[in-house]
């Protein structure tokens, strides 16, 4: 291909900057990098997949680039600037017509990529709430595909699943009978969700998304994780189902290795959006993200990397095992406890161990009056704490943790559950099922309880806004467990630091023992 501008480019910005410019090229770009700044120009190829074949298209293509990462990374893409001039001697300035267009963004070390920090130790779980809120706070915000388009039904989602596994068998003879194999299991599923997929679209799931979630393309930008880089060239890759979306990343990094921090992306994700109906379809869409990965990597280069980076994971290894990674840890636990017993946290980190689903009652009651999850209900003027207010929360919690038991996902409904019959409820639902049912019975000294409960009114940084005359309470006239749930009851108490890999087991023990809530 013609590199004639691109290196007339990369001598003007030298010149201009006094500096050395990098080249990066892809099969579709190249990547000038200044010190402080980086020029993406689009390549004037015509492929499957992009037309980039005359300067009106690259100049489209690049002004959509700006608008669709500007809704993620603001801060990092600065403009689209005309090149004038001529092929040989080009010029940002001038009165001419342009013949191309560049993409200007901020450069940020390679060592800020989401893949890079975690392999050197650089990244903490809090920061994947962050971004779990904040991609819920994207989707949500993202315009709808009209009912009319073909973006996100059956038919789409299914073609295209296939014809990236189409890909992938010609490009890796050796791996066909795998790849013919997970064809075969991505129909049958294919078929069990037709019903799933079409619900969401009415239900306004498919938006115009990100499209390439991977972790190559989340960067550290003033302490926070950010996406980037998304699908501009490509319509039908981005508007797609917010779980498409959200699935490539937690395929990513449980394909790394960092299973603990996709469940913690999922959890605040989930919290923030409220969309465990979603759970049905999101199996499915990590097997399809790994093939796409597979498939990348089957026709990309094989890169040379340096000592301290680790290859990448076999994509298509783990596209198989996510496919045969069905209902098998289905069952639910619920947790028992007064407030500032510490259920919260130990169910986030039984969550995060095990991969469950956590469902907290604190926020989706919060959800069910159009509350932010920390927002203060008294100074909003609404009650929420009621008789019916509590009926209507447990049905909204009983119904989330109906939704992830259906998809095979183990189920941690965070809740106090002081009464009776509210367990009850929860238990019948796991006989109804078939499925194990365990109680989590967190405890703590009354002073610890209080002095919990007083510090998190004071920080203001949960979801609970039970305070210590409701703890008061709650000490007079909770329901103690009668002798048949304490036969289902895993006890901890939360006074010391938790041994959760025990706690783990002991869970685990319940589960696979064969028996179920009767």
């Amino acid at each position: 291909m013609d590199t004639t501008l691109v290196d007339a480019l990369r001598n003007l910005l030298r010149r201009e900057t006094g500096g050395p410019v990098e080249l990066l090229e892809t099969h579709i770009s190249w990547v000038l990098l200044t010190a402080e700044l980086a020029y993406k120009l689009k390549k004037p190829v015509h492929l499957p997949f992009v037309d980039f074949s005359t300067m009106e298209a690259r100049r489209h293509f690049c002004e959509e680039e700006l608008r669709l990462n500007r809704r993620f990374a603001p801060t990092l893409y600065l403009d689209v600037i005309p090149v004038r001039g001529t092929e040989e001697c080009p010029s940002f300035s001038g009165s001419e017509e342009p013949i191309d267009h560049l993409v200007r963004m901020r450069r940020f070390p390679e060592s800020s990529l989401m893949r890079d920090a975690l392999v050197r130790g650089r990244l903490e779980p809090f920061q994947f709430d962050s971004l779990g809120r904040r991609l819920a706070t994207w989707h949500a915000a993202a315009e709808r595909a009209a009912p009319s388009s073909d973006y996100g039904t059956p038919d789409r989602i299914v073609r295209t699943a296939i014809e990236v596994l189409d890909i992938l068998r010609k490009s890796v003879p050796r791996e066909a009978q795998r790849v013919v194999a997970l064809c075969d299991r991505v129909r049958e599923q294919a078929g069990e969700l037709q019903m799933s997929w079409t619900a969401r679209k009415q239900d306004g799931a498919v938006r115009e998304c990100h499209g390439d979630l991977h972790m190559n393309n989340v960067v550290m930008v003033e302490g926070e994780l950010t996406p980037f880089d998304c699908i501009e060239f490509e319509p039908a890759l981005r508007w797609i189902d917010v779980v498409n979306d959200l699935a490539f990343l937690t395929m990513d990094l449980k394909a790394h290795g960092h299973s603990e921090l996709a469940f913690r992306l999922l959890d605040s994700w989930l919290q923030h959006s409220g969309d465990f109906s979603g759970l049905r379809v999101l199996a499915f869409y990590e097997v399809y993200r790994a093939s796409v990965r597979a498939m990348a990597a089957a026709l990309g280069p094989k890169p040379d990397l340096p000592e301290n980076v680790a290859p990448a994971p076999d994509y298509l290894a783990f596209a198989s095992r996510r496919a045969k990674d069905r209902a098998a840890s289905a069952s639910l636990l619920i947790t028992h406890g007064l407030s500032g017993s510490g259920k919260s946290t130990v169910a986030l980190q039984l969550m995060c161990a095990t991969g469950a689903v956590r469902i907290r009652s604190d926020v989706e009651r919060k959800r069910l009056f159009g509350l932010d999850m920390l927002a203060d209900s008294a100074a909003a003027g609404i009650e929420i704490y009621g008789e019916d207010a509590n009926r209507r929360t447990f049905d909204r919690v009983r119904d989330c943790a109906r939704h992830a038991l259906g998809a095979g996902y183990a189920v941690i409904v965070d809740a106090a559950f002081l009464r009776h019959d509210e367990r009850q409820r929860f238990r019948a639902m796991a006989a109804e099922l078939g499925l194990p049912f365990a109680i989590l019975d967190c405890r703590a000294e009354e002073a610890t309880l209080r002095a919990r409960v007083a510090a998190r009114a004071a920080m203001g940084r949960d979801a609970s806004e039970a305070g210590l005359q409701v703890l008061e309470r709650q000490l007079a006239e909770h329901e103690f467990l009668d002798a048949e749930e304490l036969v289902q009851t895993i006890q901890v108490s939360t006074d010391a630091t938790v041994d959760i890999a025990s706690l783990v087991d002991r869970w685990r023990t319940r589960r696979y023992s064969g028996s179920t809530a009767c």
